[in-house]
This record gives structure tokens, C-alpha cells and sequence, in this order.
């Protein structure tokens, strides 16, 4: 057992250290500290367990505001296992800080997040805030909204009725987004030529409608991934992305991110891959196992997400990832998601054919086509190939999202992804 973002021990109960993380826990995500446990996990116990429960009771309930919720319990070796809940009335403050746990460590939070925490002990979100601008226009917002719901005008009423406007506050910072003109940073494209010092072509979509954003992003996506085949007397257009992956990616990327930091969303255009890099990491509440299992109940920003999902620009919500994946049902190669805390980066990668395997990647494919899992030495086997070409290919392929590494020592496998 080793300490974690949601685990700590401490030797005692001399140092108060431990009230910080009582904080970050509170703040952030349910958690344990064990005191009687070295920080090697070395058990040590504490004496008289009884009265050490008493101090840390006392030393919590006299430090920490507002009162988290938590419980303590004497275990069997003599150590003292303290559970702190994920509370609802943030932020949790120790000698008026807040705190988070920073992989094992626990550090002092900055002001935005100090903001973001006031919001969510508010049940409000940073959409909800009045905007500071009032004088909007939302000519792309009403076109949609004719075309897609058949209405004839966008007027104050319909505004109401999706939250981007009240009597009392005027509008909200998530009818900022929707409106024509805004203060926030959009969408930056850049693409690269065979290095990333080489940049063939820019693009920037600041201070306008997300809805904007969101097809300017298209219009060049379709520049650089579409092409025309002549199929007879008509012309086919092909996807070396699928169009509706992309889409998806952006939507998501605009209905989700962080929108009160002065940062743009990131898609990086490559001659074998296109990335999406998008401000702010999951939600709170969110596991990556939940993100990529499309499994998302919470939305960072319900209120823009209720719009594109009237405007169709996303379906069910959580459905994102399912449906990126749904696009590449057929390649070899998958998208990928690289999840931190800070920021979600998405990789769509040009769609393979069998044509840009070579003969010796496409056995490989094949031999796992068929037989599903195979370790090493059976592709060995089956291919007559030696031990470092089968590696060299077998990298290759992983390195291209194609086929996936399980297990360890000789208990390796291959198979496609």
C-alpha cells in the first residue's frame, strides 16, 4: 500500500500538516489519512488510540471551515484511519485556505481555483455568471435556431427559456459565448509540415459564437482531410478523417472545456493525425474510466450543452466518445484520448487502408484477425520472421494505434485494438 492523490499516512498526530489534506479531501475528492503509518507504509501504531481520536476530532472541528463531514476508526495494528468526504459546501478552508492534493503531496490552491470552488459550493457554474458585456447580438444563434427549430424569431422569451437570460441579472456569460461578438479566446489552428517548426497554415477564431467556432473549424478541417473521387460521371467526396468524428471532437471540446481561463482550444493539423487539445481536464466527478466509457452524467457547462444538443450539434449527452469511436468502427488505426489534469487532448488519425500497411504489418493484422490474441513467439512462429523484426513491427503497429500490448513478462499478448 502506497500513498496516493485519495490516500496519506502519518507517523502521529503531533503535526497539523494533516488538516491541510483534510481540506484538499473536503474540497476535491473523498480521501483517508492513516496515522500510525510511516511514510513507507512501515506500520507503527499510535499510543493510547482513544485520546489521539479525541485530538484529531478537536483539531478538525476547531480548524477547518465549514465543518467537513468525516469519520475515524481504530484499526487492529493500532492505527487510526480517518475518512474525509467530498463535501458540498465548498470551499473547506484551513487557516482561511483552501487546499488539493497534488499526486502525494498536498499544496495551496490559486485564486481561480479558489473561485471555482466558491461557485461549486454555490451550485453555480462560471455559464451561469451575469455577463459583464450586455449589448449582444445573436444573428447565429437565431439563424439556427429558424433553420434547425423552426421558429421565426429569437426573442427575449426563448432566451429565457434557455437560461441565457433573466430579468434580474441580464445575460450570462454563456450567452456571451452564443452571441456574435464576445470577449473569450476561441479556437487556434495550426498546420504543420513535416515538423512542428515547420507551420504551413494559421488560423484564429477569437471573440466569436461558439457556433462560428465551431463551423470556421469544419470549413478548414474539410480543406485539409477531404478530397473528390471520380466514381463514373459523379464525384464522391472521402473522408481521410471522418468529418463527423471531428465534429464531434470540436463540440465537445467547446461544450466542456474551461471557459474562465484566458486560453484557446488547440487542433493541431498533421499529414497522418489531427489533434484537439481542450482547456481544463474531466470534471469533478468524472473518472477517466467514465470518460472513455461514455459514461459522463455531468456536464461542465449544461446550459451551452443544452443548446447544441437542440441544435443537434451533440446527441445524447456522454455519448461523445462512443461516437467518435463509432467513426472508426472500421480502421485500423483508433483515436486516442490523453486525459490530465489540466487538459484533454484527442488524436483522430488519418484513416489506415490496407494499402498503407506494408505485406509484412499486414501478416501481423491478419494472424490477429484470426486467432484474436497472440504473444510473441507465436507470431514468430507464424511468420517465420525473426525475433527482432517481429518486435520492430509489433512497436510499429502499437505506435500507430492499431494493435495493443496486455500483460507482463511472458505473459505479453497482442491484439487489435
Amino acid at each position: 500500500m502506497n500513498e496516493s492523490k485519495t490516500l496519506e499516512f502519518k507517523e502521529n498526530i503531533l503535526s497539523n500538516t494533516f488538516l491541510k489534506t483534510v481540506s484538499a479531501f473536503a474540497n476535491y475528492r473523498t480521501g483517508q489519512i492513516i496515522f500510525g503509518v510511516a511514510d513507507n507504509g512501515a506500520v507503527l501504531g499510535i499510543p493510547s488510540p482513544e485520546s489521539a481520536c479525541l485530538s484529531i476530532e478537536n483539531k478538525i472541528n476547531d480548524s477547518i471551515k465549514p465543518s467537513p463531514e468525516y469519520t475515524l476508526k481504530i484499526q487492529e495494528n493500532s492505527t487510526i484511519l480517518l475518512t474525509v468526504y467530498e463535501g458540498l459546501y465548498k470551499p473547506y478552508l484551513y487557516k482561511g485556505k483552501a487546499y488539493k492534493r497534488n499526486d502525494t503531496s498536498t499544496i495551496e490552491i490559486e485564486r481561480l481555483e479558489y473561485n471555482r470552488l466558491i461557485l461549486e459550493g454555490r451550485n453555480q457554474s462560471f455559464e451561469e455568471l451575469p455577463s459583464p458585456e450586455q449589448d449582444l447580438t445573436f444573428s447565429r444563434l437565431e439563424q439556427e435556431f429558424i433553420r434547425i427549430m423552426g421558429i421565426q424569431q429569437l426573442n427575449r422569451d426563448i432566451l429565457k427559456t434557455l437560461e441565457l437570460y433573466s430579468d434580474k441579472e441580464g445575460f450570462n456569460n454563456a450567452a456571451a459565448l452564443l452571441s456574435d461578438h464576445n470577449r473569450f479566446k476561441g479556437i487556434d489552428i495550426i498546420r504543420f509540415g513535416e515538423s512542428i517548426d515547420e507551420i504551413m497554415d494559421r488560423e484564429t477564431f477569437d471573440g466569436i459564437s461558439v457556433l462560428s467556432q465551431l463551423e470556421k473549424s469544419v470549413q478548414i478541417f474539410r480543406k485539409y482531410y477531404q478530397y473528390e473521387k471520380i466514381e463514373g460521371t459523379s464525384r464522391k467526396t472521402i473522408d481521410k478523417i471522418p468529418e463527423k468524428a471531428f465534429r464531434e471532437v470540436i463540440a465537445n471540446a467547446l461544450v466542456h472545456r474551461l471557459w474562465d481561463i484566458d486560453a484557446s482550444i488547440k487542433i493541431s493539423m498533421f499529414a497522418d493525425r489531427l489533434e484537439v487539445r481542450s482547456p481544463g481536464g474531466l470534471p469533478a466527478g468524472i473518472s477517466k474510466e467514465e470518460y472513455l466509457n461514455g459514461q459522463i452524467s455531468l456536464l461542465r457547462n449544461p446550459i451551452l450543452g443544452n443548446v447544441f444538443f437542440r441544435l443537434k450539434h451533440i446527441e445524447k449527452f456522454g455519448t461523445g466518445i462512443l461516437r467518435i469511436n463509432n467513426a472508426y468502427a472500421s480502421a485500423l488505426e483508433k483515436p486516442a484520448f490523453h486525459i490530465f489534469e489540466n487538459s484533454i487532448t484527442v488524436v483522430l488519425p488519418v484513416m489506415i487502408g490496407d494499402n498503407s500497411l506494408t505485406d509484412t504489418e499486414k501478416r501481423i493484422v491478419d494472424l490477429l484477425k484470426k486467432n484474436y490474441v497472440m504473444s510473441r513467439q507465436e507470431l514468430e512462429k507464424a511468420t517465420g520472421l525473426k525475433k527482432d523484426s517481429v518486435i520492430r513491427l509489433l512497436n510499429s503497429l502499437i505506435g500507430r494505434n492499431i494493435i495493443q500490448k496486455t500483460g507482463k513478462g511472458r505473459g505479453i499478448r497482442y491484439s487489435l485494438l
